[in-house]
């Protein structure tokens, strides 16, 4: 791997601090809203929140996502549209308790509640991927481009999550090839 480098939105320890974090909440019914920035950056959302800045880890999710906890408000869920939302830039939870939008799709089951709504919400106005885990089912969904898919495994978040990362592994052999090229020309030219 010598003269490759990786380049990616989060690492894959991000990734499976998120699954891990999704599937403990999901197993004791604790609800959560994670919203994960891709190209479009989701500052003006960000702002309505409190600023957390901190590597992202499932003990940290967990934690936030707790009830009775300083930064989980769920009093204020339906009433103010405002929801217990983290959002991740990279491999940071930038922001909690943020304003979104609520999805007005129709389509939607009548079933689904606010968080369910604000996670297809900010799926239609930016490229974001957001991972819902249902408070009264246990169950983990995500929703995309305006499309919610519910209740996938562990083995599917993995999947979204993967391509979300947009790894590319760019090779710098290339460019080292040229320059030992040109250290040895200048040795042979007498520098």
């Amino acid at each position: 791997d010598a003269g490759k480098e990786v380049k990616e939105r989060f690492t894959d320890k991000t990734v499976n601090e998120l699954i891990k974090a999704c599937y403990d909440m999901a197993e004791v019914k604790t609800g959560a809203l994670i919203v994960i920035e891709q190209e479009i950056r989701l500052d003006e959302y960000i702002r309505t929140g409190i600023n957390v800045d901190a590597i992202l880890t499932s003990q940290l999710l967990i934690n936030i996502f707790e009830h009775n906890t300083p930064l989980h408000d769920g009093a204020v869920i339906v009433r103010e549209n405002r929801i217990v939302a983290v959002i991740v830039r990279g491999n940071r939870i930038v922001a909690a308790t943020c304003y979104l939008p609520l999805s007005d799709n129709m389509e939607l089951s009548k079933q689904l509640g606010t968080r369910h709504r604000a996670g297809v919400g900010i799926s239609e106005v930016t490229d974001s991927v957001t991972i819902i885990v249902s408070e009264e089912t246990g169950q983990v969904s995500v929703a995309q481009g305006g499309r919610l898919i519910r209740n996938i495994s562990s083995t599917q978040l993995r999947e979204v999550l993967e391509k979300a990362q947009n790894k590319k592994v760019v090779d710098n052999n290339r460019f080292r090839q040229l320059l030992k090229g040109r250290v040895k020309h200048e040795e042979k030219t007498g520098k």
